[in-house]
């Protein structure tokens, strides 16, 4: 079992995710109460796309080890995967109750508050990831958005300097230093922004 479990670990860091899930598959099938091995076998399908599998997962890792906030954490990105954003909340929330640290779990809960219009709520959460993790570019991007919503433009200005100036490759921050530049009537400025965005990510286009 701990051979499978570790080679699916292996894959799973290559982003061999369908062979990663086998190995977990054969590893479980062994050591059925093997939490880590139900947890990591979520994380891959979650990659691969099957949010509902990896839900099942989480939930039985969490059931073999009730003290695993990662695990939580990872399920409530599953659920917004799915659109369950008040499941989600519940999930970082009790992540955090575990691992009063876990920045990613802030963010993660100030994304789904946006998502459900709690713009207040979302900023928060990112204020609190940004004390634990002070280079957090993406909670630095995404506080930048709950602002625009808010209207303080100028605000999320700030937060995607911040965020461009920890990862100068963040492509959807220029182009949200963009957008917030237009709401301000400086058009130049949003041009140039929302073309080194494409530069960067030509999806964005």
């Amino acid at each position: 079992a701990e051979a499978y479990y570790s080679r699916g670990v292996a894959k799973g860091g290559l982003d061999d995710n369908e062979s990663a899930v086998a190995d977990f598959d054969r590893s479980i099938e062994l050591k059925p109460e093997d939490a880590n091995a139900h947890y990591n076998r979520g994380n891959a399908k979650s990659k691969l796309g099957d949010h509902e599998g990896a839900i099942a997962d989480y939930d039985r890792a969490i059931e073999l080890d009730p003290d695993n906030a990662e695990a939580y954490g990872n399920r409530g990105l599953a659920k917004s995967e799915l659109g369950n954003h008040d499941g989600a909340i519940a999930d970082y929330g009790r992540a955090i109750e575990l691992d009063p640290d876990f920045a990613e779990a802030y963010t993660n809960r100030g994304n789904a508050k946006s998502k459900l219009g709690d713009h207040d709520g979302a900023i928060a959460d990112y204020d609190r990831a940004i004390e634990l993790k002070p280079d957090f570019a993406e909670a630095h991007n995404n506080r930048g958005g709950a602002k625009s919503k808010l209207g303080n433009h100028d605000g999320a200005i700030a937060d995607y300097d911040l965020a461009i100036e920890l990862k100068p490759d963040y492509a959807d921050a220029y182009y949200n230093r963009g957008n917030a530049k237009s709401n301000l009537g400086d058009h130049d400025g949003a041009e140039a922004d929302r073309k080194r965005a494409i530069e960067l990510d030509p999806a964005l286009k």
